[in-house]
Parts: structure tokens; C-alpha cells; sequence
């Protein structure tokens, strides 16, 4: 979809909307289907190619809507009210287009979790490619069991934040299930790819995982926030999350027939989130998709040959996906001299990590609109800048000397 697709389709969704709430007390308040009626209507998996926007208007009102409860019927009176008004509806259309995440680099998820859980959190060392491996998780545990502490719990990584390096699962795996330890495996970039078959051999050992999540927002068409969790049995969820005050008890809760996943999460909603997945898996198709992912990996090889071509560089990390990971041959400082010149121009936008102690810079192909022209004038800026540093370090050396 082009932008003079979006424009057209756009405001045949508003018309579409508008139309809706305008009819809405003409509509049945509570849907009278069954569990599980939706399944054998839609497909068990995307379609190859494109569908049309027509075909899934059509779908919405045919297959989706005989399963909605109306909450914003005049004659919807349960719970409380779910707030909705026009100039939210325009302006939530304009977050997604922005995409603000609202945050500044402070990640960190599982070192806080840690802190929630009121639990030890302990970092295994890595190999030569900053991946875990057997041999120092073995022995981390062996040491924590050592010191009367009891390991519970591993996450495996595919795609680290730093540098998008692989934890080994094929290792990793039957050492948590020999352990009787929760492996969960945090996908939340990398996993996109692996639409892509030439990229599936990095979950090799999967199937020892206990849970797995990735983020479609992060890197297939699903604007934010969109994060896809898969737990290898519910009962460890709704086990311990699972409560019934009597408003909201009804009738199919112990039919075993419905996913009600207010008991596997602390808060009690959720946003209707597969919707904007089921129509980008449909208006792209696998394939399209799958472009889309090859497409950014192909962009950060052609950064990474700009790198290996300059001697004045280094590439500090293999490159799998779409990250890059560079740096001036030199000190960290003339490497955080290179990213404030970098920054403070405004022209392009980077952010640092350390590997093995030392200051890098990571080059992420992220824009849906990036080209192999941005790529190529991204580098020559960088190059520049990089040009004007040493000079003015040479500068400095001559006159100290």
C-alpha cells in the first residue's frame, strides 16, 4: 500500500467507522456465536500474496463483527463505560504514524523483572560471538547451587539488543530441561525474520523453550505496540494469575473451550492487537513480507562493505540481520567524540553499545522508506565527520608535541 493507496483506503475506513458508531444501537449489543466459531473461517495460515482491501472490509463485517460485543451500544450497560470519541480515534491514527515509543534507550526488561520478582539476576559470559553457550551456563549453575541459591529461570536471546548476536538454544536447551529450569526466549527483534526460511536455522532448539516473544512492531509492518508471546503450557499462567470476581464470570469459563486471557496477564484488557496483524499479514502477504525482511538485511550488508572498504574502521560484530556494529579504529573517547559529531548534526540518528568493554556504535536499518541511497549518504556523512575528527585530533597531538 502506497501513500496514494492509504489516502484513498483511509478514508474509506473513516466512512466505514463512521457509519458503524452511527448504526451501532441497530446492532445485536452481545454476540450469540459459540466459542471456537471463528476458527474454521479463516484460513490456517497467511496467504502467499496480497489480499484486497475490499476482500477484508468484507471479512470484518462477515466473520468479525458477529463476534464483537458492542461496547459503545446505547445499550451496553456492563462493567464500566470504554472510552471513544472521534478526536481520540484521529489522533490515535496520528501515533501510529509517528511512532513515538516513549523512551530513551533505558531497556533492560528482564534486569527488571529481576527487580520485580524480588530475585538474584546473574549475566552468563558469552563466546567469541557474544552468544551463550553451555559450557558457562553449566558452570554458573553449578556455583549458584553451590552457594545454596536455586536457578529457575534462563532467558536465551535471539537477536541481543547490542549487537543481534544468537544464544545457542541447541546448547543451552536440554540444559534447562535436564535442570528442570524455565527457558524463555526473547525474540522481540529478530524474530520477524524468521518469516524468512534462510533464517529459521537460528531457532534451532526452540523446542526446548518454555515461552517465546517477539514483536511484530518491531520489524514487520505492525505499527507499535504489538508483542506476540507463546507459553509452552497456559496452566503456568492462569495458575497463577487466574481470579474470578462474580461480574465477571460467564457461562463458557470452564467449557475449556475459550482463551480468556485476562487470566494470563496482570491487567484485566487488552487491546484488540491481532487486528492490525491480520491486516498487514493479509494486504502484504508472506511474501511481501518477506521482501520487506530481505530487503533490510540486503541494506546492512551494503553498510557493512562501506565499513570494511575504510582501513580507518572496524565492523565489531557479525552481521546477520539488519544491525551493524562499527567502530573508529582507536579509543572509546574518539569513538564517543564520533557519535557526539554524529548526533549534534541532526542529519542522521545513532546509538552506542559496549562489546567486550569497548564504546560502539550500532548502524539498525529500521524505516520502512530506507533505500540503498540513504545507506550510502548516511556512510559519506559518517565518513566525513569521522574525516574532520582525526584531523583536529592530529591538530591537537602536533601541537601538544
Amino acid at each position: 500500500m502506497n501513500a496514494s493507496d492509504f489516502r484513498r483506503r483511509g478514508k474509506e475506513m473513516v466512512d466505514y467507522v463512521a457509519d458503524y458508531l452511527e448504526g451501532i444501537e441497530g446492532r445485536q449489543v452481545y454476540p450469540d456465536v459459540q466459542p471456537g466459531y471463528l476458527r474454521p473461517l479463516i484460513p490456517a495460515t497467511a496467504p502467499q500474496e496480497p489480499d484486497t482491501f475490499e476482500d477484508i472490509l468484507q471479512d470484518v463485517e462477515k466473520i468479525i463483527m458477529p463476534g464483537v460485543t458492542h461496547w459503545h451500544s446505547p445499550y451496553f450497560f456492563a462493567y464500566f463505560p470504554t472510552a471513544s470519541s472521534y478526536p481520540a480515534m484521529l489522533a490515535d491514527m496520528l501515533c501510529g504514524a509517528i511512532g513515538c515509543i516513549g523512551f530513551s534507550w533505558a531497556h533492560s526488561s528482564v534486569e527488571r523483572a529481576g527487580l520485580i520478582g524480588g530475585v538474584k539476576l546473574k549475566a552468563i559470559p558469552s563466546d567469541g560471538k557474544f552468544a551463550m553457550r553451555a559450557s558457562a551456563l553449566q558452570e554458573a549453575l553449578e556455583r549458584d547451587k553451590a552457594a545454596g541459591l536455586i536457578p529457575f529461570f534462563v532467558v536465551a536471546t535471539l537477536g541481543t539488543t547490542s549487537c543481534c548476536s544468537f544464544d545457542n538454544l541447541l546448547e543451552v536447551g536440554p540444559i534447562c530441561h535436564e535442570e528442570d529450569i524455565w527457558l524463555h526466549v526473547d525474540a522481540a527483534y529478530a524474530g520477524s525474520a524468521f518469516i524468512c526460511p534462510e533464517f529459521r536455522h537460528l531457532l534451532n532448539g526452540v523446542e526446548f523453550a518454555d515461552s517465546f516473544n517477539f514483536n511484530p512492531h518491531k520489524w514487520l509492518l505492525v505499527n507499535f505496540d504489538c508483542s506476540a508471546m507463546w507459553v509452552k503450557r497456559r496452566t503456568d499462567l492462569t495458575g497463577a494469575f487466574k481470579l474470578d470476581p462474580v461480574y465477571l464470570k460467564h457461562s463458557h469459563q470452564d467449557s475449556g473451550l475459550i482463551t480468556d486471557y485476562r487470566h494470563w496477564q496482570l491487567p484485566l484488557g487488552r487491546r484488540f492487537r491481532s487486528l492490525k496483524m491480520w491486516f498487514v499479514f493479509r494486504m502484504y502477504g508472506v511474501k511481501g513480507l518477506q521482501a520487506y525482511i530481505r530487503k533490510h538485511v540486503q541494506l546492512s550488508h551494503e553498510f557493512e562493505a562501506f565499513v570494511l572498504q575504510d582501513p580507518r574502521f572496524e565492523v565489531c560484530a557479525e552481521v546477520t540481520l539488519g544491525l551493524v556494529c562499527f567502530r573508529l579504529k582507536g579509543s572509546d573517547g574518539l569513538n564517543e567524540a564520533l557519535l557526539e559529531r554524529i548526533n549534534s548534526a541532526r542529519k542522521i540518528h545513532l546509538v552506542p553499545c559496549r562489546l567486550r568493554g569497548q564504546f560502539v556504535l550500532r548502524f539498525a536499518i529500521c524505516s520502512r522508506k530506507v533505500e540503498s541511497g540513504h545507506v550510502r549518504l548516511a556512510w559519506e556523512h559518517i565518513r566525513g565527520l569521522a574525516a574532520e575528527l582525526l584531523a583536529a585530533e592530529e591538530g591537537k597531538a602536533e601541537i601538544k608535541s
